[in-house]
């Protein structure tokens, strides 16, 4: 505080300088002096053989007295100019001694020059420009070079420099380019000179005083604030420095800027420096109050003129403080002079009128002009020393929002009070400048925080006290700035932290007066508090959900205006809705979260309506769902309308378990607690005031099936028709689409039935483009919505129960096989027929798995015959090739896949039948099917009794035709088949032949007279033995010439091939191929980091014991899958071992699923995910390292992520700020970050691969927020897309039937027997089995 210090001689601020005896006499006779003595002085400077003639203290005092009267005279002639070159020539005494300078001046030259700067001040003129540049720069070499100056010499220095600034600066009509000029470089010496002085020579109390109060003075000039903004950035660098050291961001500011800063100058100055520099300027919110903006007049009417500068020039000031707050939070980069989490174009928001003069001056580089008419001139004259280029933007400049992404603040920030404690008076006086009193200011109670309790001066005035649209629009640049700062600065508040209600209070009160959404209020504050208020709902801030009303108002106002006229001239739309839509995104799981908490502050009746309960969070959720709707219906932006999408499937899933788990309690959580009572009085009457107009809901029911229709019905319309071209958008929405068909919902099933529909209708769509427009990434689409009918068909089977379905899914298969779609009316084809030509392999790749989707994975997950291989059926622990050649015959059909037949029963009751034991291996997996042969059916059999007697034996006589045939009338279709005479002869005649020779045979017995006995017919024995391989090969058909012909085409083999099971590797290829998966196989690390642990072995050790970590941790982890022993799972298959997930924990933390013993598994038909958590026994130390830890490091840890290629790491963070100390250098990967907040939800931090075209992964987006009951769904569903997107980005990712299909084919060529048709035959025919031969069939 200055309060106490006592400002020096007021005659700094008012009159010339020292006046000379010669003023006395006539301007004639002055002139006449000064002429005669100058003249031979300045010729004796050029010539360094020449002494001073001036020897004593009376004659160099004389000769300063005519001096300081030319720098008077008019300019018009080199009078005035050989005056500053003495002065200047002499003011090197202190620096570089010489004979031109008088010998009392070289004795004392502290005394004279302290004269010398008296009188240089009359100097100090516009019209002089070059000669004050030439002063100047004489200065500036003075205070620079010289070692020996004293305290008085600094002190008058400094002085003069006051002196001639404000006299150049204290008017308010300070024009043209020439006075630009000077005052910018009149400043620029200032502040140097000042810094250098507090290196050498720490100014006095008084004088830091008298210069705070001058600049106060000065601060309606523009160059004022912008170097006042130009120095405190430099010391801030600096200070950043020392005060957190080399490990906080650095704080990057111009060179000529960070050259401002003396070297020399030791680290407790620099603390002083900066904080007695920040309040040079006063208070900057005083610039936009005209009593107090300035101590004269004419500064006065400045301010309440209607095209003054001090609103650029109070937006240009905020803008400072803002650079500064950034700094300190860490979120500090190169930028050109804007900050880029506000944005403010205040060109479009003041009324002045652009400016006609010519560039400022600090854009160009000035240098001192040479004024010199001889050959040789000073020495300093010639020297550029003036580097006055700033990097600063001019105050007329248009300053958008950057579209980068903001930098997240560091890890070692200052607390949010210490910061307000800084710049809290100004940015709340900034923030609340509309409705504050003229001249009163936060500052007078700001700082009163004893007790925490509020000083009796805050009060709330009426937003009528003022003119609130004139000063918005006036002020709204400076406003909308110290909105945005004071937004950043409580969002980065720290997990554990605590802020003084004071300013939570303050700053809820300048929200609440912000987020106005009326006719009369301000566009760019509005704008501004959005886009910095993004995690604002995520930071645990105590009492932050009394704003909820108000931040729902603000968003359904950006969100559901399409045009944002508004906004459009100051801000990027498309960022101002991004925003808007993570705010939404933070309060979607609200109302669900805290169903019947009851909130004083919502009792304003506005939500009232139907069957909504007033004054509860659930009033508040048919309102949010329609901003949710319409908000995709406005959205032209891809990121933005990603983010919707993912909002989507998480609201509906939150809803669904819901329902499905019953209507909660009332939840009591410790984090959500109400300020003070008259906090919440006055938040109670801001909102009842701001936000009295009623509103009425959309007609619109919140439960989880309605939802789910109306979001797949948006889904599937736009995706068939706004964002078909758009592949970002529809790889998200398939990806939605695809967690829709998993949320458990009761709703009618031609919605499902049309929600595939139109999935096979995009498929068909985006397959039937032109061929120019096909695209890499548009097979990576057509291939995502492959996947996602497979999600819907393997959900939902019944579908296909529909010949209708059936057939179209079937159709769309088709065309992604063979590239064309058969039309219903055409002659039905076969598929050896059809020509293939698919839009790509990779389309046909996918059209593949959908057909085994189709084929054999409905209705057979889990399979048990899926968990059968050789070892089973035999009964054999370890399988070898010997084995393999006695027990299993092998061969391979249409060269895609191999049967290993097994011929012997596999129960006595089966002895009597054909049976066969059947193991298929193909490109979707392995399969075990037992095959019998029965005449009659299993039940219901009757065994026939064979009797020796064949009975009486009864004459039957044989008729060929039935009798009275001659009765019936013929008609002509009796006559369509001609008689046999008639179209046979020869071999009539033949069979004529044939019968009466056998007519003869059969009587020859009675001829001779002997009686023929006839036997009794009986059954031949049953058949104990049967070939029932070449049985199953010849009913399917295979054993035909055809079939076992070589096409004689190279690299094609006939249908069917054996294979020869003894050659040396058969067996362990087998089991190679056992191993590969047939789904896809995903895997996940799990690691838990505790607040403040920063080492591998700290972080590893915490899931060894449960007391560790926390019991949500230990929830989340049963959410995500069931335990599974490894030993015991087989990577592709369904175990269907069932162990209890509290059993296998025991009093771990989660470190006994590590992947040694057990693992957690999630499967469904189509994915398989591994989830493991890594402890210190079986990660080594040096694979987790915080700082520069690699994924490839941690992932060759573990055996079990051999087969794992794609990477996805879970990090549970008790601290938020921490995740800034994981940092992954190396290495692709996925990182999910999830925070317990103490409100019971869930914030998401996710990091992914940002260079990609397909990097937004949904649904959990960087920012979300999630409840307990579906983190463990949406977690999954993460994991599932984000390594569905790396297998699209990748060309070396290949599906598993592809991988598979792949090495069948390699055993194949490898073990194929090599022979003709008729030892194929022979080789089928051979005896395996018993001691007998085979029985013929």
């Amino acid at each position: 505080s200055y309060s106490d210090w006592w400002a020096m001689d007021q005659s700094l601020s008012s009159g010339r300088g020292h006046v000379s005896v010669l003023s006395c006499f006539p301007p004639s006779v002055g002139k006449d002096v000064v002429v005669a003595v100058v003249k031979p002085l300045r010729a004796a400077l050029g010539n360094p053989d020449t002494c001073s003639r001036l020897y004593t203290d009376r004659q160099v005092k004389w000769t300063m007295e005519v001096l300081c009267y030319g720098l008077t005279l008019p300019l018009d002639g080199d009078t005035v100019k050989l005056c500053v070159d003495v002065y200047t020539d002499w003011l090197m005494a202190l620096v570089s001694p010489r004979d031109s300078i008088p010998l009392p001046i070289s004795r004392e030259p502290d005394l004279y020059i302290q004269q010398i700067l008296r009188h240089l001040i009359s100097l100090f003129v516009p019209v002089y420009l070059s000669l004050c540049q030439q002063v100047l720069c004489a200065v500036q070499t003075l205070a620079r070079d010289s070692a020996v100056m004293s305290r008085d010499t600094w002190e008058t220095l400094l002085h003069f420099l006051l002196r001639i600034n404000h006299t150049m600066l204290a008017p308010s009509n300070t024009t043209g380019v020439v006075s630009e000029q000077l005052s910018h470089l009149s400043m620029v010496v200032l502040f140097e000179m000042w810094l250098l002085s507090c290196s050498r020579c720490f100014p006095s109390r008084s004088l830091w005083l008298t210069g705070r109060q001058m600049l106060s003075s000065w601060r309606h000039q523009p160059v004022v604030v912008e170097q006042w903004c130009r120095v405190n950035t430099a010391l801030t660098s600096r200070l950043l420095l020392l005060t957190f050291g080399p490990a906080f961001p650095r704080f990057e500011v111009p060179d000529e800027d960070a050259a401002l800063i003396p070297v020399e100058m030791d680290d407790q100055r620099v603390s002083h420096t900066w904080f007695r520099f920040l309040h040079l300027l006063s208070n900057p919110v005083d610039l936009s109050r005209h009593v107090v903006v300035g101590s004269t007049p004419s500064s006065q009417e400045e301010a309440l003129r209607g095209d003054s500068l001090l609103p650029k020039i109070f937006f240009r000031a905020m803008r400072g403080v803002s650079t500064l707050v950034d700094a300190f939070l860490g979120l500090s980069r190169p930028r050109s002079g804007s900050a880029p989490p506000t944005p403010v174009n205040i060109l479009s928001m003041l009324s002045a009128p652009p400016s006609t003069t010519s560039p400022p001056p600090h854009s160009r580089q000035l240098k001192p002009a040479n004024v010199s008419k001889a050959t040789s001139k000073p020495p300093t004259v010639g020297r550029i020393c003036l580097p006055v280029h700033t990097s600063s933007q001019p105050l007329a400049s248009i300053t958008h929002l950057c579209s980068s992404p903001r930098p997240s603040p560091s890890t070692l920030r200052c607390n949010v009070d210490s910061l307000l404690h800084l710049f809290g008076c100004w940015l709340f006086d900034a923030a609340t400048h509309s409705n504050t009193h003229a001249g009163t200011s936060f500052s007078a109670y700001c700082y009163c925080t004893a007790g925490h309790n509020l000083p009796e001066k805050l009060c709330v005035y009426p937003a009528g006290h003022c003119d609130v649209t004139v000063m918005s629009d006036r002020w709204a640049a400076g406003r909308s700035e110290a909105c945005g700062t004071l937004c950043r600065i409580f969002t980065c508040k720290k997990t554990a932290e605590d802020i003084l209600p004071v300013y939570l209070s303050r700053f809820y009160l300048v929200l609440l007066q912000g987020l106005q959404v009326s006719e009369e209020a301000c566009p760019p504050v509005l704008a501004s508090i959005l886009l910095n208020s993004t995690c604002l709902f995520c930071c645990d801030l105590k009492g932050v959900n009394l704003l909820l009303p108000a931040f729902i108002s603000a968003v359904e106002n950006v969100l559901l205006d399409r045009d944002l006229l508004r906004f459009k001239n100051f801000v990027s739309p498309v960022d101002l809705r991004r925003a808007s839509i993570f705010i939404l995104l933070s309060l979607l799981p609200l109302p669900l979260h805290f169903s019947s908490v009851q909130s004083e502050v919502l009792l304003d009746g506005q939500f009232s309506g139907g069957d909504v309960t007033a004054g509860t969070y659930q009033s508040l959720k048919p309102r949010l769902i329609s901003v949710l709707i319409e908000a995709l219906h406005t959205e032209t932006d891809a990121s933005n309308t990603q983010i919707i999408l993912a909002a989507m499937l998480n609201l509906v899933q939150d809803l669904a378990l819901l329902e499905a788990a019953g209507q909660p309690k009332q939840l009591v959580t410790t984090g959500f607690e109400l300020l003070v009572k008259l906090t919440c009085n006055i938040l109670m009457t801001l909102t009842l005031y701001v936000f009295s107009l009623p509103w009425q809901p959309a007609i619109l029911s919140d439960s989880a099936g309605i939802l789910w229709v109306e979001f797949v019905h948006l889904l599937t319309q736009r995706l068939t028709a706004q964002w078909r071209n758009d592949s970002a958008v529809c790889l998200s929405a398939l990806e939605v689409l695809g967690g829709l068909a998993k949320v458990e919902v009761s709703v009618e099933q031609s919605e499902r039935r049309r929600a595939l529909s139109s999935v096979c209708c995009y498929i068909e769509f985006q397959c039937s483009r032109p061929p120019p427009l096909h695209s890499r990434d548009l097979h990576s689409i057509i291939v995502a919505a492959f996947t996602c009918l497979n999600t819907w068909i393997t959900h939902h089977p019944a579908m296909l129960d529909q010949q209708e379905c059936l057939l179209e899914v079937l159709e769309i298969v088709e065309l992604g096989i063979s590239g064309t779609k058969s039309k219903r009316e055409e002659e039905v084809r076969c598929k050896e027929e059809k020509e293939l030509n698919p839009v790509s392999l990779r389309v046909k790749e996918a059209a593949e798995v959908t057909l085994n989707c189709v084929m054999q994975v409905l209705g057979a997950v889990p399979s048990l015959g899926g968990l059968l291989d050789e070892d089973a059926l035999i009964g054999c622990h370890s399988l070898s090739d010997s084995s393999l050649k006695k027990k299993f015959r092998y061969f391979v059909l249409d060269s895609s896949v191999i049967m290993a037949m097994l011929e012997q029963p596999q129960g006595p009751e089966d002895a009597s039948c054909p049976s066969l034991a059947l193991l298929i291996r193909g490109p979707s997996g392995r399969h075990t099917w037992t095959l019998q042969l029965h005449l009659q059916p299993r039940e219901g059999r009757t065994h026939t009794q064979v009797t020796e007697d064949a009975g009486i034996q009864c004459s039957i006589k044989n008729q060929q035709f039935l009798e009275n045939i001659e009765r019936v009338p013929s008609v002509k279709a009796d006559q369509s088949i001609p008689a046999l005479h008639e179209t046979v002869t020869e071999e009539l005649e033949r069979l004529q032949t044939m019968f009466q020779r056998q007519q003869q045979v059969e009587a020859q017995p009675q001829l001779s007279g002997q009686l023929v006995v006839m036997e009794t017919c009986r059954p031949p024995p049953p058949v104990t033995g049967f070939q029932t391989a070449r049985l199953f090969l010849s009913h399917l058909g295979l054993l035909t010439p055809e079939t076992l012909k070589d096409p004689g085409t190279s690299g094609v083999l006939a249908q069917l091939v054996s294979l020869d099971s003894s050659l040396h590797g058969f067996s362990e290829d087998l089991k190679r191929l056992d191993q590969l998966p047939s789904r896809n196989c995903d895997s996940a690390f799990i690691f838990y980091i505790r607040a403040g642990q920063r080492t591998a072995a700290e972080i590893l050790s915490n899931v060894e014991s449960s007391s560790s970590v926390l019991s949500h941790f230990l929830d989340f982890l049963s959410s995500l899958g069931r335990p599974v022993e490894v030993r015991q799972h087989q990577v592709g298959r369904v175990s269907t071992n069932s162990l209890e997930f509290p059993t296998v924990l025991s009093d771990s933390g989660g470190g006994v699923f590590d992947g040694e013993k057990f693992i957690l598994m999630y499967a469904d038909a189509l994915t398989e995910i591994t989830f493991i958590l890594s402890v210190c026994k079986s990660v080594s130390p040096t694979c987790l390292c915080v700082q520069n830890c690699s994924a490839d490091d941690v992932m060759s840890c573990r055996s079990v992520c051999s087969l794992v290629e794609l990477k996805v790491l879970i990090v549970w963070v008790e601290r938020f700020e921490d995740i800034g100390n994981l940092l992954f250098k190396k290495g692709t990967v996925n990182l999910i970050f999830i925070h317990p907040l103490k409100t019971g939800l869930y914030r998401i931090c996710f990091h992914g691969n940002a260079t990609s075209k397909f990097g937004l992964v949904v649904p959990l987006v960087n920012g979300s927020v999630v409840s307990k009951r579906s983190l463990g769904f949406l977690v999954r569903e993460m994991v599932i897309n984000c390594c569905h997107r790396r297998r699209l980005d990748s060309d070396s990712a290949h599906l598993p039937h592809i991988i598979r299909k792949h090495t069948i084919s390699d055993i194949i060529h490898r073990y194929r027997s090599c022979r003709s048709e008729p030892s194929f035959y022979s080789a089928l025919s051979e005896m395996y089995f018993g001691p007998k031969p085979f029985n013929a069939l």
